[in-house]
């Protein structure tokens, strides 16, 4: 299966696939087509038996990805109540993967990136990775993208990344220093640090890696499932309109703390 903007690998022999985002000029920002084509390639996973390993990651080394593209037109509802998110279903558990899903994280990785790297089981990243999420600087609510960051990150974290928007980045070591990254290699080195760790797993006998992997899931499961729900409902009342967003994305300050 060809899906524009993204790449899958895969090598028989270790069991693993990389899934590797592939729009490197924009950043790996997610397109609505690339949004389809992830939900199906997860789902492909599934009936993939020899396939045992997945690790996703993104081109370029300059971000592993900046969220959805921005100039992707998501036309919504009328009613406060409910609203189209394009990214909801991007990530492996969403779609009833539960195989194990390392990050390779290079360069930025902000906003819409947490809904992929909320749904690995753990992540690597190059020393010179920042992690950031810019949605209240240009008047949207972050609910999803907290949510998914809530279940990796000290609460406090989560909030002063998401309250000081684009402002403020969280630098690879900083995030190693709270849990959210696992393993810190040179930059550039993410991708065959997460390789190694995927072939380990992979080599392991699948029934009891993908037990362990949902029985994990399963620890946070309610409280994720109730977060989530209340998200488009927050989004919906608190999001400005979209024309007012755009305003702010165009004026935006290209200054920000790394800390």
């Amino acid at each position: 299966m060809s899906v524009p903007g993204v790449t899958v690998e895969r090598d028989k022999e270790t069991g693993v696939a990389v899934v590797t985002l592939d729009r490197a000029a924009k950043h790996n920002a997610i397109t609505l087509e690339m949004a389809r084509g992830l939900s199906a390639v997860w789902r492909g996973f599934r009936y993939e038996d020899e396939i045992r390993a997945i690790v996703v990651t993104g081109a370029g080394g300059r971000a592993f990805c900046t969220g959805v593209d921005r100039s992707a037109e998501v036309p919504q509802p009328s009613s406060p109540y409910t609203i189209d998110d394009p990214l909801l279903t991007i990530g492996p558990k969403a779609n009833d993967l539960w195989k194990p899903v390392v990050a390779a994280v290079e360069g930025m990785a902000c906003g819409g990136a947490f809904y992929l790297l909320g749904e690995a089981e753990f992540l690597v990243a190059g020393e010179d990775a920042t992690f950031f999420d810019p949605h209240t600087t240009y008047g949207m609510v972050s609910a999803f993208e907290t949510v998914h960051m809530a279940q990796r990150m000290p609460f406090g974290e989560v909030a002063r990344m998401a309250l000081m928007g684009g402002a403020e980045r969280i630098s690879a070591r900083r995030a190693h220093e709270i849990g959210l990254v696992s393993e810190l290699t040179p930059p550039g080195g993410a991708l065959a640090a997460a390789l190694a760790a995927a072939g380990v797993i992979a080599g392991h006998p699948t029934e009891a890696v993908q037990g362990t992997v949902r029985a994990l899931w399963s620890v946070r499961e309610a409280a994720r499932a109730q977060a989530l729900a209340h998200a488009p409902h927050l989004v919906a009342l608190g999001n400005l309109p979209p024309e007012r967003q755009a305003e702010l994305f165009d004026g935006r300050s290209t200054g920000h703390r790394v800390r």
